[in-house]
């Protein structure tokens, strides 16, 4: 998976700069695919909703409540104008309304908190933390859910997942971070550790069964075809959407280095 390889490099090597570049063109291409599912059809409001994510992710990362004010309400009121004056089935006008606000919301916003944390004091080890946490605890799941897994944690949602699965996930999340304290991140306490593996672990889970829940609803198994075997850009981000803004957060309010 050639993804996971190129954030691993701009999340070492790259400036700040270069790592917002990169955070800010996963935001274009997973506005696209969670347009693509929700607003078929709509071409001219999802070219513009897509590139909305730019101005989104730039008022996220100045710091500045008014620009970031300014961003939305300017693109409130265009998109209200823009669905008002082109109508084509009133009865679906409000939900698809909603539909665009709910992407800008949900990706640009949520996945700008990545450079948000890789500002901070420790912001390379706070990513890959992160990314530690998503991801061990993914594997866990998967692995302890098709040993043991009996008990369905949420069929509505999604049928193949267990409660066993889910316990085994944070049990995994928890493992990885005592490893990254171990290896890369020594400030971590043991509070630290425990809290962050748990908070971090238990949003990620949840923000995978949002995106089954939205791709339910839309009626798609993928949000995409981007990643060959593993479905679009969105089923990889699915957890650090949820993840991310709790470990900005954490970090900048309760980590003592």
């Amino acid at each position: 998976m050639v993804a996971l390889p190129l954030l691993i490099l701009f999340i070492l090597k790259g400036t700040v700069p270069q790592f917002f570049s990169l955070v800010a063109i996963l935001s274009l291409i997973g506005l696209y695919e969670f347009y693509q599912m929700a607003l078929p059809g709509k071409r001219l409001e999802t070219a513009l909703a897509v590139l909305s994510g730019i101005p989104v992710c730039l008022a996220v990362w100045s710091g500045n409540f008014t620009w970031f004010l300014l961003a939305v309400t300017s693109l409130v009121l265009l998109f209200s104008l823009l669905f008002l004056f082109r109508i084509e089935n009133i009865n679906k006008s409000a939900g698809n309304v909603a539909l665009l606000f709910l992407g800008i919301l949900y990706v640009p916003v949520l996945l700008s908190h990545l450079g948000l944390i890789r500002e901070l004091t420790h912001g390379i080890q706070w990513v890959f933390l992160l990314l530690v946490i998503v991801m061990s605890g993914d594997t866990a799941a998967f692995y302890t859910g098709s040993a043991i897994g009996r008990r369905k944690l949420y069929p509505l949602v999604s049928p193949k997942k267990s409660i066993e699965g889910s316990m085994g996930g944070l049990a995994g999340s928890l493992a990885g971070t005592f490893v990254a304290r171990a290896t890369f991140f020594p400030e971590l306490s043991t509070i630290d550790c425990i809290a962050t593996a748990l908070l971090l672990g238990m949003l990620g889970q949840l923000g995978d069964l949002f995106e089954s829940m939205l791709k339910r609803s839309f009626g798609v198994k993928d949000s995409g075809k981007i990643i060959p075997g593993h479905g679009g850009l969105l089923d990889r981000l699915d957890s650090i959407l949820f993840a991310a803004p709790a470990a900005f957060f954490y970090a900048h309010y309760f980590f003592k280095s």
